[in-house]
C-alpha cells in the first residue's frame, strides 16, 4: 500500500511516499530555517506563506523520486495536529483538494504520533507496545504506545518544551535560531558540573515536566554576568543545561517505563537529536535493562515520511475522514476521536 504524506504543522514543507508503513519511497522537504533565523524564532505568518509557495512543487518531486504516479497512490495522509493553525491549514486544505480531486481517502495524522511512527522506518522489528518519549520545540511528553493507533498520555511538560527553552537560551547568547544543534556542539568541550541549575518537581505528578525555571535560571545567570563585567565558559554553561535537560527527562521516562511495564523504549522529535540526551538515555536504559530505540537524526526533525509512516496505520485502522476535518492547534496525542467543529 501506498501512502502519500504530507507535514506543516511548523516551518518544514514536506512531502514523501512510503509504502505499507516501513519503506521509504522518497522524502523531500523546504525548510524556513534561514528566513525565520533574524526574528530569532518561526514567524506563523511566514511560515504559512512559504508553505503555500513550496507544498504544490514538493508533492511533483516526491512522486517523481518514488517513480509512482498519483494515480498508484492509496490515501492521502497530512498532519491535521497539534502545531501552528495557519501552517497546518495550508498543508490540510491541499491535502483536502489533492484527495477530493483524485479520488483518494483523507487520513489525518497527530504529528506526535508521526515523530514515534519515525522508528518504524528505521527498525522494521518495532512492534507496539512501548514506551515514547516525544521531545521537540513545542512539545515534551511521555506516552505509552499500546497499540499502533492506541496511546496513553502518562507525563508532559507543564510550560516549556525542552527545544523551547534550547531556542530561548540560544537567543539569549547572541547564538542564533534554531537553538538545538548549536548548544550541543557548544557543550562537546565543556563541563557540565561547571555552573549550579535547577531542576524541577511537580508535586504529586511525577512524570510531568517543567522547563521554564531552568530557562529563566540560565537567562538570570546570563544576564547577571553581563551586567557585571564578568565572563562565562560557555561551552560548560551549555554543557550544564545539557544536564540539566537531560536531568529532567531520563529519570522521569525510565522510571515510567518500569512502573507501567514496558521493556522497549522510543526516542522521537527534534530533540531526540541532542547528543547528550542520547547518550543519556542510553546508559539509563543500559543500566535498567530496557531496549532502546534511537531514531536517526534524519528523522528526528518534521518531515513528512513520519506521517505517511502513520497514514498507514491509521488507514489500515479505519481512520480516513471526509472533507470536514479541520486542523487544530493543540490535540492530546490519545486522542480517541477528532472533536467536531
Amino acid at each position: 500500500m501506498l501512502i502519500l504524506g504530507i507535514e506543516s504543522s511548523c516551518d518544514e514543507t514536506a512531502a514523501a511516499v512510503v509504502r505499507d508503513g516501513r519503506e521509504v519511497l522518497s522524502g523531500v522537504v523546504a525548510t524556513q530555517i534561514d528566513m525565520h533565523k533574524v526574528y530569532g524564532g518561526v514567524v506563523p505568518e511566514i511560515a504559512s506563506r512559504r508553505h503555500v509557495e513550496a507544498v504544490c512543487p514538493l508533492l511533483t518531486a516526491a512522486l517523481e523520486r518514488a517513480g509512482v504516479p498519483l494515480a498508484e497512490i492509496d490515501a492521502v495522509a497530512v498532519t491535521f495536529a497539534p502545531g501552528l493553525i495557519g501552517a497546518l491549514l495550508v498543508g490540510l486544505n491541499f491535502a483536502k483538494g489533492l484527495a477530493f480531486a483524485a479520488g483518494k481517502p483523507l487520513v489525518p495524522v497527530h504529528h506526535h504520533r508521526g515523530h514515534v511512527a519515525a522508528n518504524y522506518l528505521a527498525y522494521p522489528e518495532l512492534e507496539p507496545p512501548f514506551l515514547a518519549l516525544v521531545a521537540s520545540g513545542g512539545h515534551t511528553l511521555i506516552v505509552g504506545v499500546d497499540g499502533y493507533t492506541k496511546y496513553r498520555l502518562i507525563g508532559s511538560t507543564r510550560d516549556d518544551a525542552a527545544g523551547e527553552a534550547f531556542d530561548k537560551v540560544s537567543r539569549v547568547l547572541g547564538m542564533g535560531y534554531p537553538g538545538g544543534k548549536v548548544i550541543d556542539e557548544l557543550a562537546a568541550n565543556g563541563d557540565s558540573g561547571r555552573y549550579s541549575l535547577p531542576r524541577a518537581k511537580v508535586a504529586n505528578h511525577p512524570y510531568d515536566m517543567s522547563f521554564s525555571g531552568l530557562k529563566t535560571a540560565m537567562i538570570n545567570l546570563i544576564h547577571t554576568a553581563q551586567q557585571r563585567g564578568e565572563e562565562l565558559e560557555l561551552p560548560s554553561l551549555a554543557a550544564s543545561f545539557q544536564l540539566a535537560v537531560c536531568d529532567e527527562i531520563v529519570p522521569r521516562v525510565n522510571a515510567a517505563a518500569m512502573e507501567y511495564g514496558y521493556s522497549k523504549i522510543v526516542m522521537a522529535g527534534g530533540v531526540a537529536a541532542n547528543s547528550a540526551l542520547r547518550a543519556a538515555m542510553i546508559e539509563s536504559c543500559r543500566s535498567s535493562g530496557i531496549e532502546l530505540f534511537l531514531p536517526p537524526v534524519s528523522l528526528c526533525g518534521d518531515n513528512a515520511a513520519m506521517i505517511a509512516c502513520q497514514g498507514y496505520y491509521e488507514y489500515v485502522g479505519g481512520g480516513a475522514a471526509g472533507m470536514e476535518l479541520n486542523a487544530f492547534a493543540s490535540l492530546p496525542a490519545d486522542y480517541t476521536e477528532i472533536p467536531k467543529m
